[in-house]
């Protein structure tokens, strides 16, 4: 289908348009760059490329120096990795150095499926939410993406982006949206209930919201991109017109979207409110939609998961 594109071939294709008049962009790799979609980067511009090997720790340090020196580094390896193997580098090096270092943590999430809990990346934005100074973002389609490689490419905060591996289905119909890091997207309307949701699990909210409407539930959907800095306002006024939430995230249910948003309405406008996600468990091996299946996390799923909070308020 000519509408479902990974993100991170757009990620590439935007990077190598960038380089064409930007000779401070460095692409760093960790012997992902066929993970990353980089091979075309890597023929067009070898001189704006560096190859660190598997060593992550030294690919974020790496980054970290070419920063502080005026460049723009984008640093692109496996979310699960990049996120575990070298967190006190993003924890000093970046965040606590406040260089503007882009991370890109490729296949995140389920993406890896079959491979099981090691390539998982289920904590990452648990653990990047934590970090002072980061800012984390996970955009969910190819549109959104667009925007967002344009504004790191003029950003001069450090950043996590978290995207999937396989081809996702369009959410936004064309490049013209209101993209800024740290604004929600409201992409449909209703005064039932709201979902919110980050990275590819939006289309899935999306579609739900649609089905729901079909039954006369109206659900106000928000494309909760970024994860932080978080747009609180656009929660707290979800909860007050809507008067039940429901997050949707690729991520353990513990310290990601879901948990960011409760922390918002259960000091400014508590609301009944389900978080859905990875119970505390290794996520099962699968393909991905098998186990965004297994776990309610489709659009079906999501529907029953709406349904049964406003039955409740």
């Amino acid at each position: 289908m000519a509408n479902k594109i990974a993100n991170r071939q757009v990620i590439c294709a935007e990077l190598l348009r960038q380089a064409q008049s930007d000779p401070t962009i460095f692409v760093l790799a960790s012997d992902s760059r066929g993970s990353a979609s980089m091979t075309d980067f890597v023929r067009e511009k070898p001189e704006q490329f560096i190859e660190t090997g598997i060593a992550e720790q030294n690919l974020v340090g790496i980054a970290a120096g070419m920063a502080s020196f005026g460049l723009k580094p984008y640093v692109t390896s496996p979310a699960c990795f990049l996120s575990m193997r070298s967190i006190e580098q993003v924890k000093v090096d970046v965040a606590y150095s406040h260089q503007p270092v882009r991370l890109i943590g490729i296949s995140g999430g389920l993406s890896y499926g079959a491979l099981g809990m090691s390539h998982h990346s289920l904590q990452d934005l648990a653990v990047m939410r934590a970090i002072p100074g980061i800012q984390i973002v996970l955009p969910a389609d190819r549109h959104a993406t667009r925007c967002l490689m344009q504004a790191l490419w003029q950003t001069a905060e450090p950043v996590y982006v978290r995207i999937g591996r396989n081809p996702v289905e369009d959410v936004y119909p064309d490049d013209d949206m209101p993209f800024s890091i740290g604004k929600a997207i409201r992409l449909h309307e209703g005064c039932d209930a709201t979902i919110i949701a980050c990275g590819e699990m939006v289309r899935g909210a999306l579609d739900a919201a649609l089905s729901l409407e079909q039954a006369g539930i109206g659900c106000r959907v928000l494309d909760m991109h970024t994860i932080k800095p978080l747009d609180e306002a656009a929660i707290v006024a979800a909860a007050r017109e809507t008067g039940a939430v429901v997050t949707v995230e690729e991520h353990s249910v513990h310290g990601g979207l879901g948990a960011a948003v409760a922390e918002v309405l259960v000091q400014t406008c508590p609301v009944p409110m389900r978080i859905l996600g990875v119970p505390d468990e290794p996520a099962i091996p699968g393909k991905s939609a098998e186990v965004f299946r297994h776990y309610g996390l489709d659009a079906d799923g999501i529907a029953r998961q709406v349904r049964a909070l406003i039955e409740k308020k």
